[in-house]
């Protein structure tokens, strides 16, 4: 097997254009390291090695050593898709070797130094008071290079800080800073589900997941239920959102008013999974119609289709998918207030406090606060000139300070 990247040696075939490059039949593998790092390399032999099997492979200005986790078709299809894969370019790196026994002890003894070089970093980023979280080390397989992936909030300074480490350790250093999400996937660890991270595991890419999309599986919005180990949303989430996406898409929206053959009905919640609506009707009742009845009863009312049966929408700022019990028609209250100035009150008044709930009554408190009368105040307001109004009726017609003995 050849890998893709022979393609672009024309007008050979691939096994020749392999041939006349490297003298030898090539094959792209890819690599694991630890924490689940894995890049691609050129195997220039007959056949490529087997699965897991250990070898050594080109690094930074030296050697290092992996397993191999992928080869043939497989390796060329994760090269294509894979965030770290190589596309349509040639790899660069090749594997030099198999690992052998002594190759593996040396590989085991370097990797328990990891954690003791990860302590001793951390001592000495508390020392220099920088806001840092040293999460992994690594050692090179041939002491060559040692890197360490750390996380921040903000962006840091750590000149100083490689200059300490590269004295300490004598070798040289690297910091690599990575995100919160990065970080769960280089430690690994068991989610809530009982299995490994995805990101550990079998992800390849991780996209980005707002909280846009549990609001469109009405997942509870509680970040300790819907989030992960890294503190932000599960990847998971975004593992069924197309499908919820297009199934909402075939159902009328919640919350709307349709004419149906028992007259305007309202739709209370969509079932996208049995494909069933529930509709309360005028005088409270409430029934269960499936999706192809509602069709073909909003067909048999009048001419349209499901989107054109809609009667009236929703009252400006309510949530599209609540279930409330406001009526639809008094959004022409909210129309009044809208294009007619209200009057000056006070933060205080009764008015001023049923503006304040549209959001969450839909208009109703703003219809009855536009038919009561407002009261004017002067300019230096009610409450401060009452009680000298009040003196003014008792007698004192200068409405100032009272006069002693009063």
């Amino acid at each position: 097997m050849v890998s893709s990247w022979s393609k672009y040696w024309p007008p050979y075939e691939p096994e020749l254009a392999s041939t006349l490059l490297y003298g030898r039949m090539s094959h792209l593998i890819e690599v694991a390291f630890k924490g689940n790092r894995k890049e691609f390399f050129l195997w220039e032999a007959d056949e490529p090695p087997t699965g897991k099997a250990p070898v050594i492979v080109d690094a930074d200005r030296g050697e290092d050593l992996g397993y191999v986790h992928a080869r043939g078709d497989l390796a060329e299809k994760r090269s294509a898709g894979a965030a770290h894969g190589l596309g349509d370019s040639a790899p660069s790196k090749k594997a030099r070797r198999l690992a052998s026994g002594d190759d593996v002890r040396r590989f085991t003894e370097v990797r328990a130094q990891d954690e003791d070089a990860r302590r001793k970093a951390m001592e000495r980023v508390k020392a220099n008071q920088l806001v840092m979280k040293i999460s992994d080390a690594e050692w090179q397989w041939d002491r060559k290079k040692l890197t360490f992936y750390f996380t921040a909030e903000k962006r840091v300074d750590f000149r100083n800080l490689v200059r300490e480490l590269a004295a300490m350790f004598r070798t040289r250093i690297e910091l690599k800073q990575i995100g919160v999400r990065d970080e769960a996937k280089r430690l690994d660890g068991i989610g809530r589900c009982g299995r490994q991270y995805c990101s550990s595991s079998w992800l390849p890419e991780l996209r980005p997941v707002n909280l846009g999309v549990a609001k469109d599986q009405r997942l509870s919005l509680n970040p300790s239920q819907i989030s992960g180990a890294c503190g932000r949303l599960m990847c998971c989430l975004r593992y069924e959102h197309e499908f919820y996406v297009q199934q909402r898409k075939r159902f009328p929206k919640e919350g709307k008013l349709v004419r149906t053959s028992r007259g305007e009905e309202k739709i209370i919640a969509n079932d996208i999974f049995r494909e069933r609506v529930t509709l309360r009707g005028a005088d409270g009742e409430v029934r269960l119609l499936g999706l192809d009845d509602l069709r073909a009863e909003l067909e048999s009312a009048g001419a349209g289709s499901l989107s054109m049966q809609v009667v009236a929408d929703e009252p400006e700022g309510q949530d599209a998918h609540s279930n409330g019990d406001e009526e639809c028609e008094l959004s022409s209250a909210v129309d009044i207030i809208a294009y007619e100035e209200p009057p000056r009150v006070d933060a205080a008044s009764p008015a001023a406090s049923a503006t304040d709930d549209l959001p969450t009554n839909g208009g109703r408190a703003v219809a009855d606060a536009a038919r009561k009368p407002q009261r004017r105040r002067g300019r230096r307001g009610g409450r401060r000139n009452r009680a000298g109004r009040e003196r003014g009726e008792n007698g004192n017609d200068s409405g100032g300070s009272p006069t002693p003995g009063a």
